[in-house]
């Protein structure tokens, strides 16, 4: 049976229906081939040390020789990688895939629970872990199969003296460096100079060899580690390419990467895409200073950038940031959760590029829908299926519903994840037998094939019966000139089982509840309307910036429990 393609006849000139995954054998074919043909090029800048893509390949290929000819890892081996945005972690992704190990990206922010559960869960067998979270890693390695770790400093790829400097003020003055035993681990320039002595061996890896335990769910609950292939990242590669192919140039791009390397969206579109393309990528080792961020893309004229809404929302409230020169700015892309209008207007208006919006999920490796890059303006879609990507909304009993009905959101194509590492519980609930992914989120497609994501399934809000979506109700509030941040959750209540209370991070400090209060009157029907609000200094946020809604719904649960008691 044939499924309807709305959306291609609304496709931009010259991108395919479908792209042809066969095209290369693995992630790393993908960048050897950019290692050649971009060889004198500049691929990573880091603290302004830049590395070529021929020294990439070099430092990248001395690490495999250290992991197979030290360390004795072979394919299928799953290498933890816990460091920032630093030059060292292209080297180590890089070398690491270039030998058929499995990777598995860790937050550095993780606490040493969490650490144990992934490092336990995963088999990994190595850990490379900046020294500033080694402390952790040395809590959590008990009853793990981690026999080696390998330890860097912030400063170690920078060179003398600026490295030197860098890792003296790390630890001696800012104290960002605990103090840890791991006697068993060895420097990273240290298995680099030992790694140059073993060559690297070929390897011979494939579609269905898995690239990445890409760990997922953790806000929600005991994370999940979502088994992406060769495959599954080659196709979305492929697919990303097609769809940005007629607005960025081969070997001329610089990529402003802020989200950090280890989290799928930059992982994929900023570390591989960018990578295939012959780009520079800027990598921001520390996002979240705003000041220093922007002197660093002072000193660029970047092409293109990506991001989550807090992040553009935080630049755009930043000193300086709107008198950066955005002459060669063509490309920001939004995605990682709901890109709220206000947010988005106020960067066209600020940098004369429009925000497109993506959609992505860890189990699609990350990209599934994205806007056209030719749009004038934000129209709050996530954007239209990109190549060889199929969409349907769902009932909750597999029905497809019709365009413009609300349902779940459920999709099927190539970068579709295997399933869950040793989940087959969890992955029989999100993936069917014929490779159709349930996704959580309510959505609704219209006529066009452009689709309009609802809210999450988890973080609906029931009122006396009416569904209430987070977003929408963020989204209006992020409108008022007074606010900064705003979270929607739902709170129990004995009349109409829950409402909503929303929590404002001020932009105008005059700003009163009242005057909050008549806005949302203005704006927002009886049942949508908050009936607590909350201001607060700051949210609680992931380590790439999404609000956590759980949190902070948690918190107001305590606190009234306590309060009852």
């Amino acid at each position: 049976m044939s499924i309807e393609r709305p959306w291609l006849d609304h496709y931009p000139a010259g991108i395919p229906a479908d792209i042809d995954v066969s095209a290369y054998r693995s992630v790393a074919a993908v960048f050897e081939e950019s290692f050649q043909k971009f060889r004198d090029r500049p691929a990573y800048k880091n603290f302004g040390k830049v590395l070529t893509y021929g020294q990439i390949d070099e430092l990248s290929a001395a690490f495999a020789g250290y992991l197979s000819g030290e360390l004795g890892l072979k394919k299928g081996d799953r290498l933890a990688i816990m460091l920032p945005n630093l030059l060292q972690y292209p080297i180590v992704l890089f070398g690491a895939l270039r030998l058929g190990l499995t990777v598995v990206n860790t937050n550095p922010l993780y606490t040493t629970r969490e650490l144990h559960h992934q490092l336990e869960d995963s088999g990994a067998k190595a850990l490379v872990v900046l020294d500033n979270f080694a402390a952790t890693a040395e809590q959590a390695l008990d009853g793990t199969q981690v026999k080696n770790v390998i330890t860097t400093a912030v400063g170690d790829m920078i060179g003398f003296p600026k490295g030197n400097i860098i890792n003296f003020v790390v630890k001696s003055i800012r104290k960002e460096v605990p103090a840890f035993k791991l006697p068993m681990a060895v420097r990273f320039r240290d298995a680099l100079a030992r790694g140059k002595s073993h060559p690297m061996p070929k390897t011979d890896v494939g579609h269905d060899d898995i690239a990445f335990l890409q760990y997922t769910g953790g806000t929600t609950g005991v994370a999940k580690g979502a088994m992406l292939t060769h495959r599954n990242m080659v196709a979305n590669m492929l697919q990303a390419d097609a769809w940005i192919s007629g607005s960025a140039k081969m070997g001329e791009e610089i990529i402003v990467t802020a989200l950090p390397l280890y989290h799928i969206f930059s992982l994929t579109a900023n570390g591989l895409v960018f990578t295939r393309m012959g780009a520079l990528n800027l990598l921001i080792t520390n996002p979240r200073d705003m000041k220093g961020f922007v002197k660093e893309l002072s000193k660029e004229r970047f092409t293109a950038i990506t991001g989550v809404n807090t992040l553009f929302n935080g630049l755009l409230n930043t000193p300086g940031f709107a008198d950066l020169d955005f002459s060669g700015l063509h490309l920001s892309l939004g995605g990682g959760m709901a890109v709220q209008r206000a947010v988005a207007e106020r960067w066209k208006k600020t940098t004369g590029v429009t925000l497109a919006e993506a959609y992505g999920l860890t189990e699609t490796s990350p990209a599934a829908c994205i806007n056209p890059l030719d749009l004038k303006e934000y129209n709050g879609s996530i954007g239209l299926p990109i190549p060889s990507t199929y969409v349907q909304i769902w009932t909750d009993d597999g029905q497809v519903l019709p365009i413009g009905e609300v349902g779940e959101l459920c999709i099927k194509g190539p970068q579709v994840m295997k399933g869950y590492w040793n989940r087959p519980d969890e992955t029989a609930k999100v993936l069917d037998a014929n490779g159709w992914l349930r996704t959580g989120d309510i959505a609704r497609m219209d006529a066009n094939g452009y689709v309009y994501i609802v809210d999450r399934k988890k973080d609906m809000i029931l009122v006396s019966g009416f569904n209430v979506y987070p977003n929408e109700i963020e989204d209006i509030v992020m409108a008022h000139p007074g606010v900064a941040e705003v979270a929607a959750v739902g709170i129990d209540d004995e009349h109409s089982g829950e409402v909503v209370k929303i929590f404002v991070v001020r932009k105008d400090p005059a700003l009163t509840e009242e005057a909050l209060r008549e806005y949302c009157r203005e704006n927002l029907t009886g049942y949508k309307r908050p009936k607590q609000i909350e201001f607060r200094d700051a949210l609680p946020k992931t380590n790439v910036g999404k609000i956590l809604r759980r949190e902070l719904r948690d918190e107001d649960r305590a606190k009234r429990k306590a309060a009852q008691a």
